[in-house]
């Protein structure tokens, strides 16, 4: 299955119950995730640097590569894999001159054609279609799953595209052919054991990659 889509877990935002240790070694130890993506929500820089000091070794533990939605010292800081990237191309630049030789630099915020062409020029790591939070329907966002199955198909950088507040909605981004699919909500609701919900995710991940073989 070289062409399997892959599983992105977003931690949750810190004032849910579900971002904790507990939560997160549950779903990590449940099945294939690739990356854990820790955006910092808006904290001051001081609470998000402990919320990562707490997160990233437990998923580096289990290799699972830490990318932080932050200031970009602070990946540093925190000893993550690599930096995810909302901001101008001209920041953009800065942040691949000055950290892509010692670690990965993703990008996010891209909602057209022609930001995604514009970002890819500097060759990031990966593209990010989608919004951190928005995930509060079930299905993605359909201009996400649009972006990711144009890229997929014209682009050899990777992409990931966010998911929707469901376990399911993990079929339609692997049939885009996007590289990697995202989920928060879908596994880290309050009411959601975080373990069967990766379990899950992937099930369907490999059903999906199975079909595609088979065609």
């Amino acid at each position: 299955m070289t062409n399997r889509c892959r599983l992105v877990l977003i931690a949750p935002p810190p004032e849910t119950a579900a971002n904790d240790e507990a939560h997160l070694e549950a779903a990590l130890s449940a099945g294939d995730v690739a990356s854990l993506i820790i955006p910092d929500y808006g904290q001051d820089e001081v609470s998000f640097q402990a919320r990562a000091e707490r997160l990233t070794p437990i998923a580096q533990a289990r290799n699972v590569a830490v990318m932080i939605a932050g200031a970009p010292r602070i990946a540093a800081r925190v000893k993550a894999d690599g930096i995810h990237f909302e901001g101008s191309l001209e920041e953009l630049t800065d942040v691949i001159e000055k950290y892509q030789d010692r670690m990965m630099i993703g990008v996010g915020g891209v909602k057209t054609r022609d930001d995604a062409l514009q970002c890819g020029e500097l060759q990031p790591d990966y593209l990010f279609f989608g919004r951190f939070g928005y995930d509060n329907k079930p299905e993605p966002h359909p201009r996400n799953l649009t972006l990711g199955t144009w890229w997929s198909e014209m682009v050899e950088i990777p992409c990931i595209v966010m998911g929707g507040n469901t376990i399911g909605s993990v079929e339609p981004v692997a049939a885009s052919g996007s590289d990697f699919t995202a989920l928060c909500a879908a596994v880290f609701a309050d009411e959601t054991d975080p373990a069967t919900a990766v379990a899950e995710a992937n099930s369907i991940l490999d059903r999906a990659a199975q079909q595609v073989e088979g065609a």
